[in-house]
Order: C-alpha cells, then sequence, then structure tokens
C-alpha cells in the first residue's frame, strides 16, 4: 500500500522483513526491521502493521491488468518492439508455456500476499485487543482476493491456510482442487462480510460492500447465479454507492475513491522502485506501461506504449457512448485538436501501434516522481459500483429475473447516454456481456469473462479450447516443490 510493507522475498510463499515506504493515509506506522513470531505480534500496532504488509502486495496486482487486458480481445501487448518484455508477448499472441517471467511473477506475488494474510491468522490469538476482529476480517478479505486471483488465471493451486509456507514446507502443499478454494474463498469473505463496517473513516481500507463485492463476484465464477443475486442485491440496497455522474473524469487523480469505488487499490508517487523489482513500486506500474511512447505535448506524459487498444474495441462503442473518449485515447485525433489551436504534440510509434491508448490509465502530468513510468498515483479502481450492476443483472437474467437485470443494466447505459435495453432472455444476457467490455475495458476483466461465458475461442486469436481457458504453473515453481504439482492442460 502506500506505507510500511512485508516485501516479497523469494519463490513461491516466502514473507522476510519489513521496510519503510510512504503514506499519506491509514498506512502511516513506523517502520521495522525485521518480525518473527517471538518478537512480533505483541501488540495492536504490531497486528496493524502485519495487515499493512498484506496490503501492500495489492501494488503488484498492476500486472493482473496488463496481463488480463493482453490476453483478451481488447488489447495487444505493444511495447518498443517483438522483443520487448517476452512474457507480456507471449500472452497476447496465446503461446506462452510454462517458462514465463511475468505469468511466475503473478503466481509470485499473489502467493506473497497471502502469506502475509496466513502469518497474521497464524499468531491471531497470541495477543487480545479490542478491534482485533476487524484486522482479521480484513485479513480474510485480502487472502479471498489474492486466491481469487490465483484460481482464476491457473484453477487448481496449493491452498496453505493460517500458516505460513517457506521453501522447507512447499512440497507439503498439493494443488487443492478449484471447487475447494472458492469455497475458502467464500468462508473467508462470509466471515468477512459478517465484521467490516458498511463504511471506513481512512481510505483504502476494505469495507462489508467490498467483501460483498468479491463474494456475489465469486458466485459467478462458479455460476452460483441465485446465491449471486442474493448479495449482490443486498450490497446495492445498501445505498453506499452510486455511479459516479462523469465518467470521464472517473480515472482521473481528483476523482479517486468517489462513490463508485467499491474496492480501490491505493497508489502512491512519493517513492520509486527500479525495473530490477517493480513490485516494490508505491506506484501503479501499469500506468508508465500503458501511456504515449515518445510523447511530448500537454495534459499526458510518455510511456511505453504496451496494452494497445485495438479497432475492434474502438468500433464497438457507438458515437455518442460518453465511455468511448473515456476509454480510448486517440493520439491522431487528440494532436489535430491540439494543432487547432496551436499546441503541438509529438510522438513515437511502438511496436504493434494501432493509435489508441488506454485512456483511463495513461499517465497524466503531475501525477508521477521520478521515474513517471513506475511511479503513478494513480489507483486502480479493482471493484467498481458499476461493475456490481453488471454482474447483478448477469445473476439475475440466468435465474429468469429479467425486469431487474434490464434494471440494472439501464443504470449502467444511461449513464453512458445510450439507449436502455428492452431486451430478455439470451439477448439480454449477451447485451450484458457487450455491457461488461464497453463499461470494463482497459480494468483487466475482459479475458476472464470470455473463459467463464465460453466465447474465448471465437473472440480471442489463437486461443485453444481445453488449454488457454488457465495458464500454466510456472515450471520452476513444480520444481522447487519436488515435482509433486501436475500441470495444466496442454502444458
Amino acid at each position: 500500500m502506500k506505507n510500511n510493507c512485508i516485501k516479497y522475498i523469494g519463490s513461491f510463499l516466502l514473507v522476510a522483513l519489513m521496510c519503510q515506504s510512504c503514506s499519506e493515509s491509514f498506512l502511516d506506522v513506523e517502520p521495522i526491521n525485521q518480525i518473527n513470531s517471538e518478537n512480533f505480534f505483541n501488540s495492536e500496532t504490531d497486528y496493524q502493521q502485519a495487515l499493512v504488509g498484506a496490503y501492500d502486495m495489492l501494488q503488484s496486482s498492476y500486472i493482473n491488468v496488463l496481463m488480463g487486458e493482453m490476453a483478451s480481445d481488447n488489447t495487444l501487448c505493444g511495447g518498443e518492439n517483438a522483443n520487448d518484455v517476452p512474457g507480456f508477448q507471449e500472452v497476447d499472441d496465446m503461446r506462452h508455456g510454462v517458462v514465463n517471467d511475468q505469468i511466475r511473477n503473478l503466481w509470485n506475488w499473489m502467493y506473497a500476499g497471502i502469506n502475509r494474510c496466513n502469518y497474521i491468522f497464524e499468531f491471531q490469538d497470541k495477543t487480545a485487543f479490542d478491534g482485533k476482529d476487524q484486522i482479521l476480517a480484513q485479513a480474510s478479505f485480502l487472502r479471498a482476493y489474492y486466491y481469487f486471483e490465483l484460481v482464476k488465471w491457473f484453477g487448481d493451486v496449493p491452498m496453505p491456510v493460517d500458516v505460513r509456507v517457506s521453501f522447507g514446507t512447499v512440497q507439503d502443499y498439493n494443488r487443492t482442487s478449484k471447487s475447494d478454494v472458492y469455497a475458502q474463498i467464500e468462508k473467508d469473505l462470509t466471515y468477512a462480510v459478517g465484521i467490516l463496517p458498511e463504511l471506513q473513516d481512512e481510505q483504502g481500507r476494505v469495507t462489508k460492500g467490498a467483501a460483498q463485492a468479491l463474494l456475489g463476484k465469486a458466485y459467478i465464477f462458479q455460476e452460483k447465479y441465485a446465491d449471486a443475486a442474493i448479495v449482490l442485491d443486498q450490497l446495492i440496497a445498501s445505498g453506499n454507492y452510486t455511479l459516479f455522474s462523469d465518467f470521464d473524469k472517473l480515472f482521473t487523480l481528483q476523482n479517486e475513491n468517489a462513490s463508485e469505488s467499491v474496492f480501490e487499490v491505493q497508489y502512491s508517487n512519493i517513492q520509486g522502485a527500479g525495473f530490477g523489482c517493480l513490485q516494490c513500486s508505491e506506484g501503479n506500474v501499469a500506468v508508465g506501461f500503458s501511456g504515449i511512447r515518445g510523447y511530448n505535448g500537454p495534459t499526458y506524459d510518455s510511456g511505453f506504449s504496451f496494452n494497445v487498444p485495438v479497432q475492434d474495441l474502438v468500433d464497438a462503442y457507438t458515437s455518442n457512448d460518453v465511455r468511448k473518449g473515456a476509454t480510448i485515447m486517440d493520439i491522431e485525433a487528440y494532436k489535430t485538436e491540439q494543432a487547432a489551436i496551436g499546441v503541438q504534440v509529438d510522438y513515437s510509434t511502438g511496436y504493434e501501434h494501432t493509435g489508441f491508448f488506454n485512456h483511463k490509465y495513461i499517465p497524466r502530468k503531475g501525477e508521477s516522481f521520478q521515474d513517471p513510468n513506475i511511479t503513478n498515483a494513480s489507483n486502480y479502481r479493482a471493484i467498481r459500483y458499476s461493475d456490481v450492476l453488471l454482474l447483478a443483472a448477469e445473476a439475475h437474467n440466468k435465474i429468469g429475473n429479467d425486469d431487474l437485470a434490464r434494471t440494472y443494466t439501464n443504470q449502467v447505459k444511461t449513464r453512458a447516454g445510450i439507449d436502455e435495453t428492452t431486451l430478455g432472455g439470451a439477448s439480454l444476457g449477451a447485451e450484458i456481456l457487450r455491457e461488461r467490455r464497453l463499461e470494463l475495458a482497459g480494468e483487466g476483466h475482459r479475458f476472464f469473462d470470455l473463459v467463464r461465458t465460453g466465447q474465448a475461442a471465437d473472440a480471442i486469436p489463437n486461443f485453444q479450447s481445453g488449454k488457454h481457458e488457465l495458464f500454466p504453473i510456472p515450471l520452476i515453481e513444480i520444481e522447487l516443490a519436488g515435482n509433486i504439482w501436475t500441470q495444466n492442460p496442454g502444458y
């Protein structure tokens, strides 16, 4: 997060030291040089600092967002050339295999987050104090979030619970079935829903609504539509969230943690990192990677031209859809617009240049420090209220309640400035999925929506059914576990 964090060291699940970083919110705590079970978890402050460490790995989830888009039909990898970040290029082309540094990073960083949560639960009974249940509830949500990411990407995964895993104990954990992983996710989130407050005083801490939203999403991914409808309806009925009125400004720095934010990953532009430890950055690395290459002009900063939207996505928007300009940055149109008022804009073209960039997460002037490409302050809107509405619409459509499904869908469409839908049945279901693409483009959800609805093979070039629904377990992780884990099909 934006302050002290237990930094990830090594492979799979090893937690080591806590280090100092920076903050301007609830993560303002004093640094700790070293922790263990004997000199830690002796006070509420210790538990809070351990919780900060569990939050901190959320910042590394920038890689989930980037690859989730690249793997879909929304974007191409881009970059400088065909050899720029080979792991990304392979995922984009659906030619990734068991040796892929970026897939391994995702695996390791999500497990680092889980291990930090498990560290708290391992010593949850060591020291008593008022309010400890709030810490445990937040840790439960975070563990569920990290496991949800893993089960989406890899299916069956090793599932340590309430205990840390080190190099010497990795082989004690075989892959757990996806259904059992989801059961643990549901357990953690149900607990969190019952404990967390509806609103938090400090921005960045998870709420009851965030737990309800993630639980509803986990139900949707398991096709438990009736269960999803119940929990998502409860969240909607709480009245704690509303659609932000101006979609064009929703993703600006000024409107972070706005009324639409159900769960938001907090980033800072204060402390930088380096390319040798991108997960150490307090900034949103995905923003710089998605920026305009060689840019010189007003409003924006230069970036690395990865994750470039394709024409098919641009064409999916109608001309009157307000989300189009907020989602897609057309560099030539912008250059022409600026030239008309006497302002010069220059840029260079990268690999797979389409002329389009992710306008939601693009480097803007004044939002970064040191290297603007890896210390951008723009938060990731991990779960937005519009996502909740469309998930609830999908759930109700699946159980035959199209009236409510249309109501939820049309709230999103009305905010976008487009005509409401009157469809029902399967046609409405297809409309909801289209709305999810248009509403959530650039946010890392599209690939998984296509996979879970069985449409990936038709939409994604080179996608092989029976293989690419999941990503491979990194080969080195299998070897480090003593080759007890089977590989995913096709790899």
